[in-house]
């Protein structure tokens, strides 16, 4: 564990930890342009399909930070880290009936899995 908290202090590691908070910041952003739009409304539309693309990595980036922030023994990061990772599941899990690009695409996209990684039958001409 040592090791990854030399690489979190280390320039690369700063630049990657440092885009990832923005990342956070902005899907945190878009969650709240959401909450403070009207209904229906093509803002609300995209603030949704914003914050719903960015909502999962922006869990996981906080899960790194706080699992560094314990690994260097700073408890006060480690309790803001996980408010906030809370705090984005449980906005992630609240609105599920919103209207978003995403809505709909998981049984498409299973299909079009399913259709890619099946079985494929090819025709071979009869030989004679």
């Amino acid at each position: 564990m040592g090791t990854v908290t030399m690489f979190a202090g280390s320039l690369p590691g700063l630049i990657l930890m440092s885009l990832g908070q923005a990342m956070v910041v902005v899907c945190v952003c878009f969650d709240m342009v959401r909450v403070l739009s009207v209904p229906k409304s093509h803002r609300r539309y995209v603030a949704s399909t914003v914050f719903r693309t960015l909502a999962l990595p922006s869990i996981l980036i906080t899960g790194v930070s706080v699992l560094i922030d314990a690994v260097s023994w700073s408890w006060q990061d480690v309790a803001m880290g996980v408010f906030l990772m809370v705090t984005l599941i449980f906005r992630w899990h609240h609105d599920k009936d919103e209207d978003n690009w995403w809505k709909g695409k998981g049984k498409k996209l299973a299909g079009w899995a399913r259709r890619q990684l099946g079985t494929r039958t090819v025709a071979v001409p009869a030989v004679g």
